[in-house]
C-alpha cells in the first residue's frame, strides 16, 4: 500500500518518539467521507476515540458534522466543548459515572447528551435529568447490548425509558466484528445484520413507539451501510460512527474504497537507536509508544516495506533488514505507520501538527486517558 509521510523540514529538532498529525491529510478524509455519504454531514456520528485531540474535533465539526459519540466522560467533555450538538457516550455507564456525565450536561445546556442502556436498572439513576437513552444491541460481538431478538424486552425497556420522562434516543447496534466477515459474504452478513435490527424498528412502531435514530456501523462495516437503505425507506435516521478513518491505520486502508481518497494521516516519528546485530536495527518506538493489541508487526517503516517490525518491549521497537542490506545509521528518523491508530494517539501526551509542509504547532491530546478518579470536571 502506498503511504506517503509529511515532508516537512526541520524534524532533526522534534524529541522522539513523537506523535505526528498531517492536518491536511486529516482534512481529506474527513472530505472523503461525506463524499461517500453524499455530501451530507447529518448521517455522520463519528467516534471520537479516535481523534481524541480538541483540535481535530473542531476541525471535524468545521466540516458540518454536529453529531458525534465517543467511549469516556473525557472524551465527551472534549467534545462538548469543541461545540458538538449531540453526542452519544457509547459506553454503559454506572457509579460515580453518572454524576459525571450529569454535571457535564450541566455545564454544556446546549448540546444534547445521550448514554446507553440494555436494562431497567440502568434507566432509573437518570430520572429528572435531561439526558436521552439509546438502547445499546447485541450485534453478535457479546461485548455489551440487549440480544436482538429479544423484541419484547428491548419493547418493555422503551416503555420503561419514556414512562420515567425520559428521551428515548433510538438504538444502538456497533458491528465492529465485520472485520472478521470474509471480504465476499461481508456486505451480506451486514446487511443481514440490520434486516434483523430493521424488524426490531418496525415491531417498536407496532407498539407506539417511534426510533428517533439508529446507530451503526465502524469503520469495518461503514462501506457495506452505505447501500443499506430500508431505514430510511421508513423514515428513520440511520447515522453511522466511524473514527478510524479520521486518521486511517494499516488496517482501516484495507477495509476502505481504495478509489475514495483516505490517507495516512497519523504517524509515529521515532530513531534508530541501536544495532544489535547484523540484520536488526531498533527505534525508540516500543509498546508505550506504538499500540501491540493489533498484534506483530505494529506497523510499518514508510518507505522502506523491506523493514520488518518483530515484537516491540516498552520502550523498544526492533527492525529485521535483508541479508546484505545495510542498516540505518544510528540516529536515522523513521516514521512509523501504526497498525492500531486508535491507542497509538491515546499513549501520547502531545502531537506535533503539521499542514502545508510546515509544523503548525503542538498540541495536547486533549481526551488522552480519563478523568481523575475522584472526577470532578473541569471549571
Amino acid at each position: 500500500m502506498d503511504v506517503t509521510a509529511p515532508n516537512v523540514a526541520g524534524l532533526e529538532a522534534i524529541l522522539t518518539p513523537a506523535l505526528v498529525i498531517d492536518l491536511d491529510a486529516v482534512r481529506e478524509n474527513i472530505a472523503a467521507t461525506l463524499r461517500l455519504l453524499g455530501g451530507g454531514p447529518n448521517r455522520w456520528r463519528p467516534h471520537l476515540k479516535t481523534a481524541k485531540l480538541a483540535l481535530v474535533m473542531r476541525t471535524i465539526r468545521e466540516h458540518g458534522v454536529s453529531h458525534a459519540k465517543c467511549s469516556t466522560t473525557l472524551e465527551l467533555e472534549t467534545a462538548c466543548a469543541g461545540g458538538f450538538a449531540d453526542v452519544l457516550l457509547a459506553y454503559p455507564i454506572t457509579g460515580p459515572q453518572v454524576d459525571v456525565v450529569k454535571r457535564i450536561a450541566g455545564r454544556y445546556p446546549g448540546t444534547d447528551i445521550s448514554v446507553l442502556v440494555e436494562d431497567a436498572a440502568m434507566v432509573a439513576p437518570w430520572r429528572g435529568s435531561r439526558i436521552g437513552l439509546f438502547i445499546d444491541l447485541n450485534s453478535g460481538m457479546d461485548r455489551t447490548g440487549m440480544l436482538l431478538e429479544g423484541h419484547d424486552r428491548v419493547i418493555g425497556l422503551a416503555h420503561g425509558i419514556e414512562g420515567s420522562g425520559l428521551r428515548f434516543a433510538g438504538l444502538h447496534y456497533y458491528d465492529g466484528h465485520a472485520s472478521e466477515f470474509a471480504p465476499h459474504e461481508a456486505l451480506q452478513r451486514v446487511h443481514a445484520g440490520y434486516d434483523r435490527l430493521l424488524a426490531l424498528v418496525e415491531r417498536l412502531a407496532a407498539a407506539g413507539i417511534r426510533t428517533p435514530e439508529v446507530i451503526t456501523a465502524g469503520t469495518p462495516a461503514f462501506p457495506h451501510a452505505l447501500t443499506y437503505r430500508r431505514f430510511a425507506d421508513i423514515g428513520v435516521t440511520h447515522r453511522v460512527s466511524p473514527g478510524t478513518v479520521i486518521y486511517n491505520d494499516r488496517r482501516s486502508l484495507q477495509q476502505l474504497p481504495e478509489a475514495a481518497g483516505y490517507r495516512a494521516a497519523a504517524f509515529v516519528l521515532a530513531s534508530v537507536v541501536s544495532h544489535p546485530g547484523p540484520t536488526r536495527f531498533c527505534a525508540d518506538a516500543g509498546h508505550k509508544s506504538i499500540s501491540a493489541d493489533a498484534g506483530d508487526p505494529t506497523c510499518e517503516v514508510v518507505g522502506h516495506c523491506e523493514y520488518v517490525a518483530r515484537h516491540p518491549s516498552e520502550e523498544h521497537l526492533p527492525f529485521e533488514v535483508p541479508p546484505g542490506a545495510s542498516l540505518p545509521p544510528r540516529g536515522t528518523l523513521v516514521w512509523l505507520w501504526p497498525s492500531h491508530v486508535c491507542p497509538t494517539v491515546n499513549n501520547f501526551d502531545h502531537a506535533v501538527i503539521v499542514a502545508s509542509g510546515k509544523f503548525q504547532g503542538v498540541e495536547r491530546v486533549t481526551a488522552r486517558g480519563r478523568h481523575p478518579p475522584l472526577a470532578i470536571v473541569t471549571n
